[in-house]
């Protein structure tokens, strides 16, 4: 009987190393593939979401001065 709790005793602490081998090399696929993407990304000259979002905002204060400086053009022609 003890003999055989030894071998499940062995056997369990094969499964659980090759549990914590499988994590370990899940983790590490997972690194490289998101440095792999992460460098595909930088090749193409993808703009970041914060980029994209500071140069929305750019247009839309410039459209708003637009916007504002045609109201006093128009002001302006209309008082002649």
């Amino acid at each position: 009987m003890q003999t055989r709790n030894k071998v499940f005793d062995d056997i369990s602490q094969l499964m659980t190393n090759a549990m914590g081998v499988a994590q370990g090399a899940r983790e590490e696929a997972q690194t490289a593939m998101k440095s792999m993407l992460d460098r595909w990304l930088a090749d193409r000259d993808f703009v970041t979401r914060e980029e994209f979002d500071a140069v929305r905002a750019m247009a839309q204060k410039a459209r708003e001065e637009n916007m504002a400086l045609k109201a006093r053009l128009d002001a302006i022609e209309a008082g002649k």
